[in-house]
This record gives C-alpha cells, structure tokens and sequence, in this order.
C-alpha cells in the first residue's frame, strides 16, 4: 500500500504542476497577444513605406465605424478593421468626420486618414 500511496502521489503533483504550466502559458500569451494589441491601437504603422499609392474611398452620411473600418480594410488601407474602430472611438477626429470622397494613400495612418477625412472634399488642393 505504501508504494501505491507514493506513486498516486507523485502522479498528482506532476498533473497539478502540468496544469499550473499550461494555466501560464495561456496567461503568457494572451499577456503578450493584449500588449501588441494596445500597441497597435496607438503606433499602428501604414501599410506601406514610402510614397505610397493613392486610394479613393467615398464616406456616406452615417456611416459607422465598422462599416468604415471593412471599406479602409477591403481598399488596402489597414490591416484590421477591428482594430480601427478601437482607434477610431479613441480619435480626436471621430466627431469631425465628413461624408464625402477622399483620396487617401496607403502611406498614411489610421489618424492621418481620419484628419484628412475631416476637410471637406471640396477645401482640398
């Protein structure tokens, strides 16, 4: 009996020690999955250097954030509209927003894409 006592034993301690492993490295990573998330929220790089290329989209009145975030995502301007509107409720310029047509660049920010989009297509150049 002593024996079996002492095997069931170090059983539950390797399973427990396992557990506590696993439980760490899902803590780990959502930790690390969290940070380059909040990151991203405020230094999101353009999604190219450089000059860029010119993309024309056009905004409608009431357009939402997510609907606005699957037009950028779908034109080439973002990497993820999940992301953008996270940082577009978090903008300056969310309340400045004009519907219109505007020509973006894929050089550009998520901040610097809703700044241009708060001129009037009509004041530009």
């Amino acid at each position: 009996m002593k024996t079996r006592d002492i095997v069931i034993s170090i059983c539950e301690t390797i399973l427990k020690v396992a557990i506590i492993a696993v439980i760490v490295m899902f803590i780990y990573r959502g930790a690390l999955l969290a940070y380059d998330y909040g990151y991203r929220i405020f230094e999101e790089a353009p999604m190219s250097e450089g000059e860029g290329r010119e993309v024309v989209i056009t905004i409608s009145e009431g357009m939402s954030a997510q609907e606005m975030g699957e037009l950028l995502f779908k034109k080439g301007l973002i990497r993820d509209e999940k992301l953008f509107r996270i940082q577009y409720v978090l903008s300056e310029y969310k309340e400045e927003l004009l519907p219109g047509t505007f020509t973006l660049r894929t050089n550009m920010t998520v901040e610097e894409m809703l700044k241009a989009m708060t001129v009037s297509p009509d004041e530009e150049e």
